[in-house]
């Protein structure tokens, strides 16, 4: 085990590992007191070589990491990328590509929905992972021998998760499946946060434009406050509060003062005045400006049994082809489909439409039944079934 506390260090680590077809990232971060993770540890493995990154130690450029997250003849390998590659995102201003995200990659090769890294590895090696110092105290100096061994194992085996599951995308004729479910780690946009939409992270409970309108204010003052401070959304304002200020639209620090969400001496500080001036911006919005509050979607008579078929349609094409069912189709897709035959959806979409989609339609118009044979349910063909017959 390497592990490095240098810039040099990194520096030749990167070089040696960029000249591999691919390498095995995962991070160990803190994000209880903070709004940005803390970056605490890197770990990095390729064929023969793995190394544990101090990204604490003083004095640390990362730069070469950086260079080696944008190489593209390299393969970036992560289980469950999304948390790791923030970091790197916002630390670095990149997304790692190309990406190979094996928790993905598992669902498609049939190992079940968001399988966790310490299952696969036990499923894909025989490997039991000692998984105790997951929450220990990533910032702590110096980090404790169970701690490094703890890290580096989560690059070394996922070196064997990928050259299997890799093979077994090929031998299946799947790889370009998991690609499609790649676009949505490569986005910018999912790394985003962007306060003017921070208020699509609040319960909707709100039943007028101008409630919507001041909740969308004070939301986006948190979540710009929050950013500046580097502290959780909740240490500036809580969640609750947002929603009794929506409801209440307080004019003056007395009013505020009067809401039981709001601390005792709350209304004579500097975010209440900028709560107070959040919530006059949103009542000052013209009536034809203000924004719609969304209803939920309205389901055809019918459509609840229609959805229920769907669903036990989906589990009998995972369980046939050995596909995690989220991979295929969400509820929300079978509802739309459920609603809608031209839903735009990605189960009416590319390889989802061929395995599941259009057999999810034939059993909306009836041309597809599920019945119960063997002590299994089976999808089958009525004419088809009457032609056979006679």
């Amino acid at each position: 085990m390497n592990v490095i506390t240098t810039t040099s260090e990194l520096a030749a680590a990167c070089e040696t590992l960029g000249s591999n077809d691919y390498v095995t990232v995962d991070t160990e971060f803190l994000r209880e007191s903070t709004f940005w993770p803390q970056l605490c540890v890197i770990q990095l493995a390729g064929p023969g070589q793995a190394y544990v990154i101090d990204a604490l130690a003083e004095g640390l450029d990362l730069a070469p990491f950086f260079a080696l997250m944008a190489k593209e003849d390299v393969t970036k390998v992560f289980h469950a990328a999304r948390q790791d590659i923030e970091i790197i995102y916002h630390l670095g201003g990149l997304i790692p590509t190309p990406l190979f995200d094996s928790q993905v990659a598992a669902m498609v090769c049939g190992f079940g929905d968001s399988i966790s890294y310490d299952q696969l590895v036990y499923k894909v090696t025989g490997a039991q992972l000692d998984k105790s110092s997951r929450f220990t105290d990533w910032a702590r100096r110096p980090l404790t021998r169970k701690q490094l061994e703890y890290a580096v194992a989560d690059v070394t085996h996922l070196r064997d998760c990928y050259a299997f599951l890799k093979a077994n995308l090929a031998e299946q004729k799947r790889s370009h499946w998991v690609e499609d479910e790649m676009k949505v780690l490569l986005s910018e946009s999912t790394y985003r946060t962007e306060p003017a939409h921070a208020w699509q992270r609040l319960k909707l409970r709100v039943r007028k434009p101008i409630e919507l309108a001041v909740m969308m204010e004070v939301a986006a003052w948190r979540e710009r406050e929050a950013q500046g401070r580097n502290v959780p959304r909740s240490r500036v304002l809580k969640d609750d509060a947002i929603y009794e200020i929506a409801a209440q639209q307080p004019a003056d620090p007395e009013s505020l003062a009067r809401l039981r969400t709001i601390p005792k001496g709350f209304e004579r500080s500097k975010p209440a005045e900028e709560i107070l001036k959040a919530v006059r911006a949103a009542l000052s919005t013209p009536r034809d400006k203000l924004p719609k509050v969304p209803k939920g979607r309205q389901s055809p008579d019918g459509s609840a049994a229609a959805v229920d078929l769907l669903k036990v349609l989906l589990k009998l094409v995972s369980e046939n082809h050995g596909v995690a069912s989220k991979v295929i189709a969400t509820v929300d897709d079978l509802e739309k489909i459920a609603a809608d035959d031209h839903a735009d959806v990605a189960a009416l979409q590319g390889w989802r439409r061929e395995l599941f989609g259009e057999t999810a339609l034939k059993l909306k118009r009836g041309e597809v039944a599920l019945a119960f044979r063997d002590r299994q349910i089976v999808a089958i063909e009525p004419a088809a079934e009457r032609e056979a017959a006679e």
